[in-house]
């Protein structure tokens, strides 16, 4: 990623209510996501307190969780530096992503109630007012909230189990795949679609929309891990 297309950010964390470990964890994952660490670029402890402003132990802990996900590797003599995604890589997770996207927004059409398709609803309106925001860590978290209820609205545990398994890579492919010229724009019209298929309780043209989207987004991103 190009550091000049991402404003400089604070990855200190804050000490709320939320676990501490949760959320150096989360601080880590984005600054990955969002380009503080690149592909390959090592993550030294010393480095990470000091962006995160918490102790060795909360920096081990996390990058343990992170190391269970696949977003970060432990190489010897190197020590724990950011996973690098081949292309083969990148596309059996746009595989596998495809469908269970499209299984998530066919049963949310079918099974959701009305509270949580408010829910979504507002989801939506917070990702589409992220697009404007120059922090790509906003339009991260706006989209992983999406995310979030689409996957409690389909009512399916293990789906949702199977998608946050995936979530730490496809963070980074979305990260990636957004830097494409128009893509931002291209991917709320889809979203759209999506959205408008959700509310007529239309299963098959939710998935079909839910597919759609990925399969754009797998192009967009795979151009670049080609090129």
């Amino acid at each position: 990623m190009n550091e000049a297309a991402f404003p400089e950010r604070d990855f200190r964390v804050e000490r709320v209510a939320a676990p501490l470990r949760h959320s150096v964890t989360e601080n880590i994952r984005y600054a990955i996501a969002t380009g503080r660490f690149k592909a390959g670029e090592r993550l030294p402890e010393r480095e990470l307190c000091e962006l995160t402003g918490v102790s060795r132990t909360l920096i081990r802990e996390a990058l343990r969780q992170l190391e269970s996900e696949g977003l970060i590797e432990v190489v010897p003599h190197r020590g724990p530096v950011v996973a690098t995604l081949t292309a083969d890589q990148a596309r059996d997770i746009y595989q596998v992503r495809i469908l269970l996207e499209g299984l998530a927004c066919k049963l949310f059409a079918e099974n959701a109630n009305d509270a949580q398709r408010a829910s979504l609803s507002q989801a939506f309106e917070r990702l589409r007012a992220s697009f404007d925001i120059a922090d790509p860590m906003v339009r991260l978290d706006a989209k992983n909230r999406f995310y979030d209820c689409l996957i409690e609205g389909s009512g399916n545990s293990a789906l949702g189990l199977s998608l946050k398994m995936l979530n730490a890579r496809i963070m980074l492919l979305r990260a990636t795949s957004l830097q494409a010229a128009g893509r931002s724009r291209e991917s709320m019209r889809e979203l759209a679609e999506i959205m408008d298929a959700l509310a007529s309780r239309d299963g098959e043209a939710a998935r079909l929309a839910a597919v759609r989207h990925v399969e754009s987004a797998a192009r967009a991103a795979m151009g670049f891990l080609k090129g």
